[in-house]
């Protein structure tokens, strides 16, 4: 369902619905008023009774000590407003405002001196229709999983706000202090009915839930809705979506399609019973999580530098660091590689077509934005754990997920500024939240699961994400491009026994397209990307980067925090428009018109700098306060002309296994990366067509 209009002139900060065309008024009444909840109560098999250990770990992450003085953020209180704002929306929030506090907002006497309040609502996930797949798992849970959502976001919010040195406390349903009712009304994301019954939020046509940020953070505050306010789109152009806001017939066409199918239409994309990408299964050496880059970077292999700042690369702007307690926090429920408990009523699990289907429509309702199915297979599987202890593979199949890092902040940033570790936390925060409840909720069915997600897993990603058929693997090397996002997904997997049907990979056209394209090369900071042609590594087909290049310039970035740029340069990296879905279709379709693509993306200025979209404030955690960066801020234009320049120069080194530290090497010990040996080990890289040719 994509849209008409574009949304590249519209600020971030105002959301996806055109709220601000709404009529406000300073003297609307303020009601007595309850939020939306579930039709009907959740059956034996619904998925809230698994929600209790997330909600109570939130709960706990609500409060916490502020940074030990304030940050060097703008003292306009229209831009602080803006900026936090745009963050409750690039955690996907629906609606969000802000109001000064009164005494009669609080039901006890306030724990602080909070003075303002954000707040804001998150709309209802999308339900089967009954009996369709995964309803007697979705049914009677949508307040409760919208209140455990409102709940991360009022984590990460508030903890924000503390790391920019301001106190700050998250509220949410049930909190006994705060009328958050009403300051919902005051901050003008909702009204209250005429009698004052249930919320009503305007151009919200599921339920939803809300919950608040309290601080004394000061900033611009928003006008309750006026009440006669239109309680739906207020005209034909906010109805169309003019402008590049959600329009009215976006709900009705979700509701179209089956759950399970999602929103994109990867039913269209042609599946082949092999990836477009050579994999010998069994050349492929499993390798131990202490061979991982960034691991390595922890240990020191790739030099001091690199291992100082190997703890903090991805968290040293103020809202990615407010990401990192609820990612580590929820690691211990990720699951077990035994057996589950036996179910205390009969699942009916034996259908494995209809299982896949449920547990998709199920990780849709709780946000995925793309999901498949493989089977484990056991060359997925990390050979050892973080210990140097072995591991077996255990499970027989993975779900797997792609959480969509967000186009429009991609948009409006560089792709390696300050803004780039914050969006691949959000989806790592997102994944492992949703990956988490779904193992709960299948062990809870009496079937062994475990989530794998950025901060523990026992799989590699890559190849599961491929063999489920979300994409191929790109001249971007260890990723896999997706044809509706491109490449701008993290993923997380759940491993199961539950029986399953497996999705088949895709083709739809990419490696010839990336044979002739060479945009992320071309704009790779540190010249990591392959232009040359694809080789053989440890068993698999790619254009494999130089990892280590990639990973030193990620985790010693001055100019930012980690880097996104190929992601944000490639030519599949779009707004989701009927006009990209029109050279989607074009270059699945007809080949040939590859060279005129790529050249048509260069013209537009695709992949540049949309400042409209640039809402975050530059700053980095310094001795822990967020000050302006003392190295800037990388603001890189595109250089069409700089691929041949590098080309000409280029040098990569790859790292096969048997350059990787001995099975057993601790993190306390460091192995310094042989770079001559690298250098040597790509230059004598197998063609896969030797290898095809080699194996027929």
């Amino acid at each position: 369902m994509p849209r008409r209009h574009s949304n590249s002139e519209r600020p971030f900060h105002l959301g996806p619905l055109p709220t601000e065309r709404l009529a406000r008024e300073r003297a609307a009444p303020i009601l007595a008023a309850s939020q939306p909840g579930d039709a009907a109560a959740p059956g034996d098999a619904a998925i809230a009774a698994v929600f209790p250990p997330y909600r109570e770990l939130f709960l706990s992450l609500l409060d916490g000590v502020a940074a030990p003085q304030p940050g060097q953020v703008p003292a306009d209180l229209e831009a602080r407003a803006n900026n936090l704002k745009a963050s409750a929306y690039f955690l996907d929030a629906t609606s969000a405002g802000v109001c000064e506090l009164e005494p009669s907002d609080w039901t006890t006497a306030p724990a602080s001196a909070a003075t303002h309040a954000l707040v804001f609502l998150v709309e209802f996930g999308p339900e089967p229709a009954p009996g369709a797949p995964g309803w007697s798992w979705i049914a009677g849970s949508n307040a409760a999983w919208t209140d455990l959502r409102c709940a991360e976001t009022a984590v990460v919010l508030a903890g924000y706000l503390r790391a920019l040195g301001y106190a700050a406390r998250g509220h949410v349903a049930l909190d006994q202090n705060l009328m958050i009712e009403r300051l919902a009304q005051r901050a003008g994301v909702a009204r209250a009915s005429a009698d004052g019954g249930q919320l009503r939020a305007p151009m919200v046509r599921r339920g939803f839930r809300i919950a608040v940020v309290t601080t004394d953070y000061a900033m611009a505050c928003d006008l309750p809705l006026a009440a006669d306010a239109t309680p739906d789109f207020p005209d034909q152009a906010a109805r169309d979506g003019a402008g590049g806001t959600r329009p009215s017939w976006w709900d009705e066409e979700l509701a179209s399609r089956a759950l399970h199918l999602g929103r994109y239409p990867m039913e269209r994309i042609r599946r082949v019973d092999e990836p477009t990408t050579l994999v010998l299964r069994d050349e492929i050496q499993r390798v131990t999580k202490r061979s991982d880059f960034f691991t390595r970077g922890l240990a020191g292999d790739l030099g001091p530098k690199a291992q100082a700042e190997r703890g903090r690369f991805a968290t040293k702007h103020p809202l990615a660091l407010a990401m990192t307690p609820p990612i580590r926090a929820m690691v211990p429920l990720q699951g077990g590689r035994g057996p589950a408990p036996p179910a205390t009523f009969d699942p009916k699990l034996d259908d494995p077509e209809r299982n896949a289907a449920a547990l998709k429509a199920l990780a849709y309702f709780l946000g995925a934005d793309l999901v498949g199915v493989c089977r484990a297979e056991p060359w997925m599987y990390y050979s050892h754990d973080e210990t140097g202890a072995p591991i077996a593979a255990y499970h027989r199949f993975a779900l797997v997920i792609l959480l969509d890092q967000g186009f429009e902040t991609m948009e409006g940033a560089s792709g390696d500024d300050w803004i780039s570790g914050a969006q691949s936390m959000r989806a790592y925060l997102r994944g492992a939240l949703v990956a988490g409840v779904i193992a709960a909720h299948l062990q809870r069915l009496g079937v062994s699961a475990r989530s794998h997600t950025s901060a523990h897993s026992e799989v590699l990603h890559l190849p599961a994400v491929l063999m489920a058929g979300l994409g191929e693997l790109p001249r971007i090397g260890e990723l896999v491009l997706n044809p509706f996002i491109g490449p701008r997904s993290k993923s997380v997997l759940v491993t199961t026994d539950l029986p399953l049907t497996a999705d088949r990979p895709i083709d739809f056209g990419l490696q010839s397209f990336c044979e002739l394209c060479r945009k992320c090369a071309r704009e790779c900071p540190c010249n990591a990307i392959s232009f040359g042609p694809k080789r053989m590594y440890n068993g698999y087909e790619i254009w494999k980067p130089d990892v280590e290049r990639c990973a030193k310039y990620r985790l010693t970035n001055l100019r930012g925090s980690a880097c996104g740029r190929c992601m944000k340069t490639c030519p599949y990296n779009r707004e989701d428009l009927e006009e990209s879905r029109r050279l989607l279709w074009l270059a699945i379709d007809h080949p040939e018109q590859h060279p005129w693509l790529i050249a048509h993306d260069d013209e537009i200025g695709a992949g540049a700098i949309n400042g409209v979209k640039r809402w975050w404030f530059d700053l980095e955690i310094i001795d822990g306060v967020a000050l302006r960066p003392p190295g800037g801020t990388n603001r890189r234009g595109l250089e069409p002309d700089r691929g041949a320049k590098l080309a000409g120069v280029q040098k990569l080194a790859v790292f096969p296994p048997e350059l990787h530290p001995p099975v057993g090497t601790p993190v306390s010990v460091a192995v310094p990366v042989d770079r001559a040996a690298g250098l040597r080990a790509a230059a004598a890289a197998e063609d896969p067509k030797e290898a095809r040719r080699r194996r027929n």
